[in-house]
């Protein structure tokens, strides 16, 4: 990336945490102690900003100078998700690496009646599990309870918990959100 699409980047996103805060020109100028005519060319890009500026404006949005400077890339957008199949189980991993955001790893499954759940094939392993369900009905173990979850339902639960996710009377779809440590249990069941 070029020296003048990082300063358009950085002077676009500091109007917009600006705007998305509801501040004037005057306002942020009172957080950053610049004066709105300076901010205002910043912002058009009629002034560079210096490193001083940048950590004033940085501290005064209440972000970091990293997310003011981190760069753009638009191949970063599209995930184009790998199919990983075992008996009665198909998952599509739909996010990126769960350690840049937040723990968290974002799955598809499909699931039918063939996939070994209930007693006998419960997991359990430290953090939480999120699941809607796109299509079918989910037949959750959770402990000593057996719960069904159809179309447009959520269910959220401790992975502390002896669990399994199977599917009652056909195929189900499911959007599922779990944490890294479920993330490693995921992958080796």
């Amino acid at each position: 990336m070029s020296q003048v699409d990082l300063s358009d980047v950085v002077r676009q996103r500091v109007r917009g945490l600006r705007q998305a805060r509801g501040w004037s020109l005057d306002a942020l100028s009172a957080r950053c102690h610049i004066s709105p005519s300076t901010l205002s060319r910043i912002e058009t890009g009629n002034r560079r900003i210096d490193l001083e500026q940048l950590v004033a404006l940085a501290r005064a949005l209440g972000t970091t100078i990293d997310h003011l400077v981190e760069p753009v890339d638009d191949a970063d957008v599209i995930i184009r998700p790998v199919q990983h199949q075992e008996p009665g189980l198909t998952t599509w991993v739909l996010s990126r690496d769960a350690a840049q955001h937040g723990g968290r790893l974002v799955a598809k499954m499909r699931i039918t009646p063939d996939r070994r759940t209930g007693p006998g094939h419960l997991a359990v392993h430290p953090g939480r599990e999120w699941f809607t369900v796109l299509s079918g009905t989910a037949l959750l173990y959770l402990g000593e309870r057996q719960l069904t979850v159809g179309a447009g339902e959520a269910a959220e639960f401790s992975t502390m918990i002896p669990h399994s996710i199977g599917a009652l009377g056909g195929p189900v779809e499911i959007l599922t959100m779990f944490d890294q440590e479920g993330e490693r249990a995921h992958a080796e069941s």
